[in-house]
């Protein structure tokens, strides 16, 4: 995607009133070069925000602005997904590590595109490394393939190492899913339930369905009654 990591001015560095340092909470870049990037990324945001609905240590995000030395608003990045626990759910317009008890994404997800791919197989790596995210995963959506689709790297000793995808599919012991390139798009499966992790089209129809039959039901009551 077209969200990259931003060298702001330093007349940029005050608030609206002259005071402090100003941390913005766009980088002016659209949030997703096409619709099929838009859809992915809110199909990773959406779904993980459900599945992990019930747990109030753990934030999901995604293209918010990224802040991780504070006083210095120049170092900052966007990540398309990104999974942090340990702190509270709650809508933020941006992430600032020092106001967060210095957690640091704990999984980030990077939907790749022709005009980032180099940039989020080199410089993100590098500074994802860095900053200790445990698990990056990256993926390109557009098909047919002239690069890897799928890569996934996971924190060792430091050092963000290539994990292997066999058959499309890595499994994620932080997220306790597994991410899976159908050929189509990236899924999320959970195995101890054996399914994907639904899109909206899908929610929509299980409400269909869930509404059918709590009609059908209410007339069963009502020829009884």
């Amino acid at each position: 995607m077209n969200i990259q990591t931003k060298e702001l001015k330093s007349e940029n560095l005050l608030d609206f009133y002259g005071n402090g340092i100003f941390y913005p909470e766009s980088d002016g870049e659209p949030m997703a070069e096409t619709d099929i990037h838009a859809d992915l990324l809110i199909y990773l945001k959406t779904s993980l925000e459900l599945f992990f609905a019930e747990r109030e240590d753990v934030y999901v995000t995604g293209n918010i602005m990224f802040y991780y030395v504070e006083g210095v608003p120049a170092e900052v990045v966007a990540p398309d997904v990104m999974v942090c626990f340990g702190i509270p759910k709650g809508k933020r317009t941006s992430y600032k590590t020092w106001e967060e008890n210095d957690v640091i994404p704990s999984v980030i997800i990077e939907i790749d595109s022709s005009g980032t791919w180099k940039k989020d197989r080199v410089e993100k790596k590098e500074l994802y490394e860095m900053l200790g995210v445990k698990e990056y995963y990256i993926f390109n959506p557009m098909y047919p393939k002239t690069l890897p689709a799928f890569l996934a790297f996971k924190l060792n000793r430091g050092v963000l190492e290539s994990v292997n995808i066999e058959e499309r599919k890595v499994t994620s012991k932080i997220l306790g899913l597994d991410l899976i390139d159908t050929g189509e798009t990236l899924r999320l499966f959970n195995p101890e339930k054996n399914e994907f992790l639904k899109n909206a089209e899908e929610l929509s129809e299980e409400n269909q369905q869930l509404k059918s039959e709590i009609e059908k039901l209410k007339k069963l009551l009502e020829t009884k009654s």
